[in-house]
């Protein structure tokens, strides 16, 4: 049985320059058909939830330089890098599955944290979720940031294994650090229980 009330997936920046074309190969070192896969299977996660009637909630990142901080810009000056997800431009639309009518869309401005973009919480709060379910790109970049910030809010996190994966840290370790910082639930997203917000725990007696 799922739990549709209090819980809620959140599809973390399946966008054209994270997932295909020469911006995203020449950033993701790993295999090629990984990164297909990982978009393939959040692609079924969303159908799923909205089948289940449990909320999408998708998150875009836009890279442009307007956006950007002073440390921002200075680390990109310093390793090369290029700007990503630009707004209006191809890079940044969403790859593979794109919001339904009525679903929310949280940008987020050369930040890596949803919770940095614009009203994250307040939307989940109106709407009694407590248990957010992780699919998307990348486990040791922007779900975890999301995901870290979530804990820290009192949300239940699951990560989905099947539905992303790591950029620059080992995968395995990854999760693994999810599981021990954040209490996090790591499985597929054919486990029903990963839809499921976890049982509450009794309040501690007063003294």
């Amino acid at each position: 049985m799922t739990d549709p009330a209090g819980t809620a997936l959140v599809v973390v920046d399946l966008q054209n320059d994270f997932c295909a074309g020469q911006v995203a190969r020449a950033r993701f070192g790993g295999d090629p058909a990984a990164l297909a896969s990982v978009v393939a299977n959040s692609v079924r996660a969303v159908r799923r939830a909205r089948r289940a009637g449990v909320e999408v909630v998708f998150v875009r990142f836009h890279g442009d330089a307007r956006h950007q901080g002073a440390a921002w810009r200075a680390r990109d000056r310093r390793l090369g890098k290029r700007p990503k997800c630009l707004e209006g431009s191809w890079g940044a639309e969403f790859h593979g599955v794109a919001p339904a009518p009525g679903e929310r869309v949280v940008t987020k401005r050369a930040c890596f944290d949803a919770f940095l973009g614009e009203g994250l919480e307040e939307h989940l709060r109106a709407r009694g979720t407590g248990h957010l379910v992780f699919a998307g790109l990348y486990a040791d970049v922007c779900v975890d940031s999301t995901a870290r910030t979530a804990f820290q809010k009192g949300f239940h996190i699951t990560v989905l294994t099947d539905c992303t994966t790591s950029l620059h840290l080992p995968y395995d370790d990854v999760l693994r650090f999810m599981r021990v910082l954040y209490g996090a639930r790591t499985t597929t997203a054919d486990d029903p229980a990963a839809w499921t917000a976890p049982a509450p725990e009794e309040e501690p007696c007063a003294p």
